[in-house]
């Protein structure tokens, strides 16, 4: 985990309106000569390919300064001392001061800023009469639309990555005051990890009930529930247990774990294998030569006819299944009926759940059966919904018609057809990207593998050609799916992580681009 040093301190409460944005640009235009500490707050494929590569939830406010009494006007300001902003925020509201202690235990181990919800009006020992009916706390938990007041503001949100969000436990739900916070930012692609303080209720639903109150792209990690007495050490091992660091934040590729965090909450391998056009018993080894390399995402569908070989060499493999991401699709044909495809799918493949539905392409009824499959993920049924082949024009007309935003676009993507518009497009979107045919697919794979250029940087890095395609797609933030049947290109498929291709090496492949398409798309 990497760590930022900081000191952290509880910054002073400010004016309450949370509208004023003056205070950061002031920030901003005197940060270069003196230190502002930041804290912050809590409370609680068409997989259809040639080979294969891989890949499970802020602002500061205005702290007190002592600002220079004369500004160098040259370059010898030492900025040794100056304070940085972490990429993550605890935000917390405590009534008693027993949520106030776990949050800034869980501050100093993540070395995050801190900030407190205070309220603009305090609740007096009188307000939290839990016996008294119409104390104010419980005349606030009686009403879903309650929005206390916050005194102060979080500065910079936007450039925290990770909120955890901590809160005591008021008759099973969070404090109303949490809601205000979770309206008045924009939390869209950031990660939030709730927890809570009670003395005997767990976390229950209050989690989970908040997640409505945010945009769709924002990661929710399960949450955590501490009684009073709690240590650091017990903190410190949850927090270890979530693997959160600055780096795993949405759509960011994590190299040491080879894995990215979905909008979902799950993490999912940046490599591994499409089983398109591979037949039953192709499919089953190619799967087990997959899993035996230490490759952990495997990718079929309905169309691919090859469901039931797959889950028979999942369930074959001694691999624990929590460590395998299997994604498969429901094919247009499926759509008016995806409920029970979605069934069908779990049963022919003998698992328990899906890692990741993808819609197989555009096609009438395909809102229905994504509608089916936010169901399902809410069944457990399946963990993730996605889509394949759906670009620019398809996910502005599609996106305002469902409520979960897909966690992964899979398109073809390789050399030749790179799609450069569309990338970005569906990465600012809070949504992973994955590629088929990254190694150009239907005969074409030989002319990319021998392409000079390709050849070339292979060579300097005693790599295939295949390894650097791969790795390019990866450092360009997308996951790959190559296919094969052979053991030993599924093996070298998997070592990607030893190398990395230079800016310029990048971009000499970059400069490949034909914006040729190999499907039929």
């Amino acid at each position: 985990m990497k760590k930022r040093g900081f000191d952290k301190k509880r910054l002073p409460k400010r004016s309450a309106n949370l509208g004023d944005m003056d205070f950061g640009t002031r920030m901003k235009r005197v940060i270069a000569c003196f230190c502002v500490l930041l804290t912050a707050p809590g409370l609680a494929a068409c997989g259809k390919g040639a080979q294969v590569p891989q890949p499970e939830p802020s602002a500061a406010l205005q702290t007190t300064l002592e600002l220079p009494t004369e500004i160098p006007d040259d370059d010898t300001l030492d900025t040794s001392n100056m304070k940085k902003q972490s990429t993550i925020l605890v935000a917390y509201f405590s009534a008693s001061g027993t949520t106030e202690k776990i949050a800034q235990y869980a501050a100093d181990i993540l070395e995050a800023d801190i900030y407190e919800i205070v309220p603009e009006t305090p609740y007096t020992q009188e307000d939290l009469d839990y016996n008294n009916s119409s104390s104010r706390a419980n005349r606030e938990q009686s009403d879903p639309s309650a929005r206390p007041a916050i005194s102060g503001e979080v500065g910079d949100m936007q450039n925290y990555d990770t909120v955890f969000l901590a809160y005591p436990i008021w008759h099973g739900q969070a404090p109303r005051i949490i809601s205000t916070f979770l309206e008045s930012y924009d939390f869209s692609g950031k990660t939030i990890v709730p927890f809570c303080t009670s003395h005997s209720s767990g976390i229950g639903s209050s989690d989970t009930n908040l997640h409505s109150l945010c945009p769709d792209t924002a990661a929710w990690r399960p949450g955590e529930r501490f009684p009073a007495g709690t240590t650091k050490e017990s903190v410190k091992e949850w927090i270890d247990n979530l693997d959160i660091s600055a780096e795993n934040t949405v759509g960011s590729f994590d190299f040491e774990t080879k894995t990215v965090l979905l909008n979902s909450g799950y993490e999912m391998p940046i490599m591994g294998l499409g089983t398109y056009s591979l037949s039953d018993e192709e499919c089953a080894r190619s799967v087990s030569a997959l899993l035996e390399a230490g490759g952990r995402l495997i990718d079929t569908a309905y169309m691919y006819h090859n469901e039931a070989a797959v889950g028979k060499a999942i369930r074959e493999s001694g691999v624990p299944r929590d460590e395998i991401f299997v994604i498969t699709k429901l094919y247009p044909n499926q759509f008016a009926n995806a409920a029970e495809a979605i069934d069908e799918a779990l049963q022919r493949m003998g698992l328990t759940y899906i890692d990741l539905m993808l819609l197989h392409h555009p096609g009438e009824n395909d809102v229905h059966a994504y509608k089916a499959m936010e169901q399902a993920a809410a069944d457990g049924k399946i963990r993730s919904a996605g889509l394949s082949n759906w670009y620019v024009e398809e996910l502005t007309e599609f996106l305002p018609q469902v409520t979960v935003t897909p966690a992964l676009v899979q398109n073809e993507i390789h050399p030749y057809y790179q799609e450069n518009d569309v990338i970005p497009f569906i990465q600012d979107l809070g949504i992973v990207v994955q590629g088929w045919y990254p190694l150009g697919g239907r005969g074409h794979t030989s002319e990319l593998l021998g392409d000079e250029t390709i050849s070339e940087i292979a060579a300097a890095h005693d790599v295939s050609s295949a390894q650097v395609i791969l790795r390019w797609n990866l450092q360009k933030g997308v996951v790959v799916i190559p296919g094969s049947s052979n053991p030993d290109h599924i093996q070298e498929n998997t070592e990607l992580y030893d190398f990395e291709l230079s800016d310029e090496e990048m971009a000499r492949i970059n400069a490949l681009d034909r914006g040729e398409k190999h499907d039929w798309y």
